[in-house]
């Protein structure tokens, strides 16, 4: 009784205690005054607001690591000038560590202990003053505002080079598409601070073949909703509305292009007046293209020209500049190229695959970490070992491998070591690399009726404003999705007997006619996978022995190579003029670079069209003043037709190397 009696007090006790305790509980488990601990980063953000010379100031994110303020002025800095919000630019991860805070394409800068440098250019996000689009150089008399990327990238370099003490004064410069258009501006008049640059995928060209149009065709899908996105605010902009999942559908239901900018409020935007004024390759164009104000510019930087084999956006730039440069390097040691298997700005991501590849590395890593570090350290850091840059470094895509080399392109018309090859589209869907007899037999021409009405897509539907992996992998699509239409013209060898390879430019001569009096014209040269077994893992058992490709490649018609011309520049890009209907003319224009090798049993295919729709906007194929603006009733059938006979016999110019 009396162990009971102890053991009832002490319960009693234990809970007049918790009463006791819960009765002096917190009043609010809410605590506003909350603190988080202090984690102590590896790195310092500076955000520093750096005056031009008129003035205005330029909102900068410095980030420098910790070992760099420990031993002050030995650190290199790389600068990159976006209209893509710099504070955002320089944010990956809220990480305590630089290389997870910074974005992975830092990643290797980090290691190397770089000082990295983010800006916004002038009127966008932070940055004070006047926003214009790429804006055209000073003296190119399209740019009354007194400054340009030219002087805005003279002024940043001179200031981080006299104001980051812990930096040993010396920056390097790097970014992909619009800001690789702000590195190829730096160029132009470069501080003596500037000591490499490395522009990615640059907009050189925005007539030509970057971005808006390709040899006077516009580009009009997405081009509107980026307008808008840029220049409806200071930040980030709103997005456009599209009625209807796929945009063939919107774009066909609104009409001319100017409708669909309408339909979206882009006219309301000045860039967008600019691009409809100026739709021929007039001074607006040729006064900014970057490529022709290199080729005046002397070579005082080592710049290495980067771009996508399969770049659905810039695919110009990169190329043309390289090649305005290369004359002035006469000891082949100052201008670079680097051609990879990627997509625009792939460079900056992962880089193992594109659509249905997956490459035998991740490319874009093991080119910024093998090429591009060495290279910014050779003329960034003290003591550092001269790197063992390749003049030209391209991926080889048919095998699969880097191929390096000393110039670029290998085979081209006028000009390389290797001569290009006619490849000529034969009666009947063949091609043959014999010209045509003078006393040929079979069809003269081949024909299909082109209708605006029902163009031909340039990537299956729907076409999806909103999906971007159908965006970014649409140039290296399966072309079966088109072949067999009737508004798609065929031609391709039998299986090839050995391997073909091809290094360089193809060039287009199409001798064609119309029944109207404009037309685009389309061209693809695209390797045809076997059709054969599939391969077993093992490749044993039963197919032991037998010569097959991955099914899932089986058949594949892989385009390398695509791109538009519109016909009322067929002689001269300024001024343009009516075709003559129905008489063969000549329509001459390079397609992208390749770098391939198609193998044995494999084809070479190459399709002709007239539509590549919503990317292009639609030809009336009525020659009207401005194609923007053209009427309802402007749009019309068209018989085209594509000629086989001597002396207006069609070809491709491809660039066939041992």
């Amino acid at each position: 009784m009396k162990r009971i009696g102890v053991g009832l007090v002490v319960g009693m006790m234990l809970v007049v205690g918790a009463r006791a305790q819960q009765a002096k509980g917190a009043a609010n488990d809410v605590n506003p005054a909350y603190k988080a601990p202090v984690v102590e980063k590896d790195f310092e953000k500076r955000v520093v607001m750096v005056a031009m010379r008129d003035g205005v100031k330029l909102y900068t994110v410095i980030v420098i690591p910790k070992a760099a303020i420990a031993n002050k002025g030995a650190a290199p800095m790389v600068l990159t000038r976006t209209c893509y919000n710099a504070a955002g630019r320089a944010v990956r991860s809220d990480s305590s560590r630089m290389i997870e805070a910074l974005p992975l394409s830092d990643e290797d800068f980090v290691k190397a202990g770089y000082i990295r440098v983010y800006q916004d250019v002038r009127g966008k996000y932070g940055s004070e003053g006047v926003y214009l689009m790429t804006p055209p150089p000073l003296a190119s008399g399209f740019n009354t505002t007194g400054a340009d990327d030219t002087t805005d990238a003279w002024d940043t370099i001179d200031w981080l080079s006299k104001n980051v003490p812990e930096s040993n004064g010396r920056v390097g410069m790097i970014g992909s598409s619009y800001e690789g258009f702000t590195v190829v501006m730096a160029l132009l008049k470069p501080h003596p601070a500037l000591k490499v640059t490395a522009p990615e995928s640059p907009m050189v060209d925005g007539w030509m073949g970057d971005d808006w149009f390709h040899y006077g065709a516009y580009r009009e899908a997405d081009a509107i909703d980026y307008i808008v996105g840029q220049m409806a605010a200071r930040g980030e902009g709103p997005s456009v509305r599209h009625e209807a999942k796929d945009d063939y559908t919107n774009d066909l239901l609104a009409g001319s292009a100017g409708n669909i900018a309408r339909a979206a409020g882009a006219d309301q935007m000045s860039y967008w007046k600019q691009l409809e004024e100026h739709t021929s390759y007039d001074a607006f164009w040729q006064s900014q293209a970057l490529d022709k104000l290199i080729a005046k510019t002397p070579l005082t930087v080592p710049t290495m020209w980067e771009q996508g084999l399969w770049d659905q956006e810039d695919m110009w730039g990169a190329n043309h500049s390289y090649r305005a440069w290369e004359p002035q390097d006469k000891n082949n040691n100052m201008n670079y190229l680097v051609m990879g298997p990627w997509f625009h700005s792939q460079i900056n991501r992962q880089g193992r695959g594109l659509g249905p590849f997956v490459w035998a590395t991740d490319t874009a890593e093991q080119w910024r970490r093998d090429v591009l570090l060495p290279f910014f350290n050779q003329y960034l850091k003290d003591g550092a070992p001269k790197a063992d840059t390749p003049p030209v470094w391209v991926y080889n895509t048919g095998e699969d491998h880097w191929d390096r080399l000393s110039a670029w392109p290998t085979s081209c018309e006028k000009g390389c070591a290797v001569p290009t090859k006619p490849m000529y589209l034969a009666a009947g869907g063949g091609i043959s690399w014999d010209a045509p007899a003078k006393e040929g037999k079979g069809e003269k021409f081949d024909e299909y009726v082109s209708d605006p009405a029902k163009p031909v897509p340039y990537r299956p539907r729907p076409v999806d404003a909103a999906d971007g992996t159908g965006w970014r992998t649409w140039l290296v699509t399966d072309q079966r999705f088109v072949d067999g239409r009737p508004d798609v013209l065929t031609y391709e060898t039998e299986p090839l007997k050995e391997d073909l390879k091809v290094a360089g430019e193809p060039m287009v001569h199409l001798f064609a006619s119309t029944s109207g009096t404009d037309s685009d014209w389309a061209v693809k040269v695209i390797d045809v996978y076997p059709d054969g077994p599939a391969v077993r893992p093992d490749n044993g058992g039963a197919f032991a022995g037998v010569v097959g490709v991955p099914a899932d490649m089986r058949g594949y018609e892989l385009p390398i190579s695509t791109d538009m011309f519109r016909g009322r520049y067929r002689t001269s890009f300024e001024k343009p003029e009516a075709l003559k209907a129905n008489e063969p003319l000549e329509f001459t224009f390079a397609l992208p670079m390749v770098n391939h090798v198609f193998k044995a049993g494999h084809r070479v295919m190459v399709q002709v069209q007239s539509t590549l729709f919503p990317l292009y906007d639609r030809n009336p194929q009525t020659f009207v003043p401005n194609i923007m603006e053209a009427k309802p009733g402007d749009y019309v059938k068209a018989t085209q037709r594509v000629w086989h006979t001597s002396g207006d016999a069609s070809y491709v110019s491809m660039p066939v190397v041992e």
